[in-house]
């Protein structure tokens, strides 16, 4: 059955696409107020396509921030329940200037869908739903299906708690498959058996009471902004490695497993670093595929203070702010390493100067997937049978929350089984989604849903 659904599918990779346009047309920015009829659009959107599909009791599960869609296909008594996991939203296009063509108005170029979305993550969701629904047409799925489709991914899924807390019928299930997360290379078929965890800390910087002229207090005031670049700069060293004191202790070994899996997929760092015009920097003691995958960073996305308007204003400034997130390695615990961090700045701040830190949540730890696992096993005899060899294990670099979450809340493994690919420009300008792999994720995604049929629920629940 798994062929046929497979060759329906691509029969009708036409209307698929079309179908995909008009999802990324949909700006469904879960971070700015601004786009709320856009989620909402997206919503009402995906929710019609999965009722006319034949999904039931398709609704929202309201955690009080941007609702989660969740829907049911129980046709298959016996068979495992599986969670199917996606998230609508999207990050903000900015800056609009340096896009070739307009973010939501999707554009087909050198059989690339440019859009924002189309990689991270509507292509990929797009094709778990579209192949579901063809099963169903087709006369049932070979097991159980539960939708999951998350609202607020790109912002730390701050509502997930709360939803597993008010909804616990509705996330009841053996395991599951995200089709958020995508392929390590452009050239080797690999899968994901994990990713770095993340925490984040958000801070302010105050010298003074207030805002003071350069003039009349400059060299005898300290200056937030610079007492903020000082901070901020002792967070690494020259070379790039981390300088806190204590935090790289919070990391256990690297594993033989991910040392070899690392290995088993090296970085052309000429290529990697030519890509984006930068130069190498880091850890040399690490490779660049440990360094990006396994080892913990601490990153300063975003610092201001002071006049930052049009031409020059002669400033003393007394308050700079930063925002640093901190992705974790596999056994690095979340608040541990917040504290490490924040204990560090507090301990460097220059004396007369004071630091005041917002609540930025507990973040989530590294996930794994064992050796073994049933979902990995069949994972991988997938990859064997559409590529004609056995994938290259990878860790991501990047965080998916709800594999964390969802194993500790919910006993739940995941399995990730996304298309996207790690040049497709994913939060940046000119995101794009390989129309190429729209047509293997049709193929693919029958043939893991049969595989996973063959699989008894408490195989899977005791992974």
């Amino acid at each position: 059955m798994s062929d046929v659904v497979a060759e329906r599918l691509v029969a009708r990779k036409d209307e698929i696409l079309e179908r995909l346009m008009a999802l990324l047309r949909l700006p469904s920015v879960s971070t700015d107020p601004a786009y709320a009829a856009g989620m909402k659009a997206t919503r009402d959107f995906l929710m019609a396509r999965l009722t006319e599909g034949g999904v039931q009791d398709v609704r929202l599960l309201d955690g009080g921030g941007h609702p989660a869609i969740t829907g049911v296909w129980n046709g298959a008594p016996g068979k495992p329940t599986l969670l199917i996991y996606g998230h609508y939203d999207v990050q903000p296009p900015d800056p609009l200037d340096l896009w070739h063509s307009p973010p939501f108005e999707p554009t087909i170029r050198d059989g690339r869908i440019y859009a924002r979305g189309a990689s991270d993550v509507k292509g990929s969701t797009l094709i778990a739903i579209e192949t579901v629904i063809e099963f169903i047409k087709a006369g049932g799925c070979p097991v159980n299906i539960r939708f999951f489709l998350e609202g607020e991914e790109e912002i730390g899924s701050p509502s997930l708690g709360a939803i597993i807390d008010r909804f616990p019928d509705a996330l009841v299930g053996d395991a599951m498959i995200s089709a958020d997360g995508g392929r390590a290379s452009t050239t080797l078929p690999t899968i994901s058996v994990g990713s770095r965890g993340l925490t984040a800390l958000r801070f302010t910087l105050r010298t003074a009471a207030k805002d003071m002229h350069s003039g009349r207090y400059g060299g005898a005031v300290r200056n937030a902004n610079h007492e903020l670049a000082r901070l901020v700069a002792s967070l690494h060293d020259a070379d790039g490695r981390i300088a806190v004191p204590g935090f790289m202790e919070l990391m256990p070994p690297v594993s033989a497993r991910d040392a070899a899996d690392a290995a088993a997929l090296p970085v052309d760092e000429a290529a990697f670093y030519g890509e984006i015009g930068a130069a190498p920097y880091g850890d040399a003691g690490f490779s660049v595929r440990e360094r990006i995958t396994l080892l913990p960073t601490i990153e300063v996305n975003g610092m201001w203070g002071g006049y930052i308007g049009a031409g020059s204003k002669t400033v003393l400034p007394c308050e700079a702010h930063a925002k640093l997130t901190i992705r974790l390695g596999p056994g690095i615990d979340p608040l541990r390493a917040q504290a490490v961090v924040r204990d560090h700045l507090l301990a460097t701040a220059a004396p007369g100067t004071t630091l005041t830190f917002e609540d930025a949540g507990a973040g989530t730890p590294a996930f794994t997937l064992r050796e073994g696992h049933p979902l990995l096993e069949a994972a991988e005899t997938v990859i064997r049978r559409t590529r004609n060899r056995a994938p290259v294990r990878a860790r991501a670099g990047g965080t998916i929350p709800i594999t964390a979450i969802f194993k500790e809340r919910l006993a739940l493994d995941t399995i990730t089984f996304g298309f996207a690919m790690p040049d497709e420009d994913v939060h940046a300008p000119n995101e794009f989604f390989r129309l190429a792999s729209l047509e293997e994720g049709l193929r693919s995604w029958p043939l893991l849903l049969t595989e996973l049929g063959k699989v008894s629920p408490q195989t899977l629940r005791a992974g």
